[in-house]
């Protein structure tokens, strides 16, 4: 049980947090207001004990990836980070100091990316701790980035390296045994803490016509690109960008190349524009890769380095 009790913890852990416009934590709701010219971009995720994350990582760990997983749909909407909400659902024999470094992960991640605490709620459970968060950014009106709109004669972008989060949950648990320490470190730390790409999603407004992030992995979320923009899309296998890590990890184990392209969890963006997207967002200073275009028709196909199709179930990570 709880030392401080629900009122206790949200005076003395959740109310610094707050932003004005959460008055405290002392009201029943909370205020905010985009910028003139703006409109609101809103979306929620929730990390569940032994589902999204193992349950043997740090308090601060799981409150940053909570909130980072959602900044990663911010970013992949062009939205610039404002505010969030959060709903905790904590396991009965919880003590104050863990839910005390808990949100001191909320701080350290709110100052890295300006954003503040609007309000939530917190209750006790049987079950698996559970916490959801609502994150709310900001875009000029008619500029954010969609699923939407990709044409045949696109290109397909990635950011960073892909399958470092499905490499990395293996490495957490011990399943790459041919990974030396420091990649295996490396992947780990990637799973646990991604990089919401905030920058390139601010630099791609105007210049990428469709976009999303990686979560459910590199070939479904191309799927639902294509889905909802009504194309097909090609893939090809020796363009997708590795770490040192899943470069080791996949030559010490060759069959892995299906976990990096179906795994999720990068939390990179992918995305489809021009041929010449890559230098227009130069700015955002994050590595892009052109792994692909976007054709006439449907489906996603997946090639080697011969050209040739390979057979392999693009959907992903489902949530039930």
């Amino acid at each position: 049980m709880l030392g401080k009790g629900e009122f206790g913890r949200i005076r003395d852990y959740l109310a610094p947090l707050a932003l004005d416009g959460a008055f405290d934590l002392t009201d029943d709701a909370a205020t905010i207001n985009p910028e003139p010219g703006c409109e609101l971009v809103i979306t929620t995720d929730t990390v569940v004990e032994g589902v999204h994350y193992i349950g043997d990582e740090q308090p601060e760990q799981i409150a940053s990836k909570l909130l980072r997983v959602n900044l990663s749909d911010l970013a992949a909407m062009g939205g610039v980070p404002r505010a969030y909400t959060l709903n905790m659902t904590l396991p009965r024999d919880v003590k104050d100091a863990w839910v005390k470094a808990f949100c001191q992960g909320l701080a350290d991640q709110q100052s890295n990316f300006g954003i503040g605490l609007l309000g939530g709620d917190s209750v006790l459970s049987p079950g698996p701790a559970t916490f959801s968060a609502t994150l709310f950014g900001e875009v000029p009106v008619g500029q954010a980035i969609r699923r939407e709109g990709a044409s045949p004669g696109d290109y397909i972008f990635v950011s960073g390296t892909i399958g470092d989060g499905a490499l990395g949950l293996l490495a957490a648990k011990g399943k790459l045994v041919a990974l030396d320490e420091v990649n295996a470190r490396l992947l780990t730390e990637r799973y646990r803490t991604p990089e919401p790409r905030i920058a390139l999603g601010l630099a791609l407004r105007g210049n990428a016509t469709a976009g999303t992030d990686i979560s459910d992995g590199l070939l479904a979320d191309i799927s639902h690109i294509a889905d909802v923009s009504n194309v097909g899309a090609i893939v090809e296998l020796a363009k997708v960008p590795l770490s040192s890590g899943g470069e080791f990890a996949l030559k010490a184990e060759p069959l892995l190349w299906k976990n990096i392209v179906t795994g999720g969890d990068d939390y990179e963006l992918v995305f489809t524009g021009t041929e010449n997207l890559a230098e227009k967002v130069k700015s955002s200073r994050v590595p892009i890769t052109c792994i692909g275009r976007i054709i006439a028709g449907d489906g996603v196909q997946l090639l080697n380095e011969q050209k040739k199709s390979l057979h392999i179930d693009v959907s992903g990570y489902r949530h039930g």
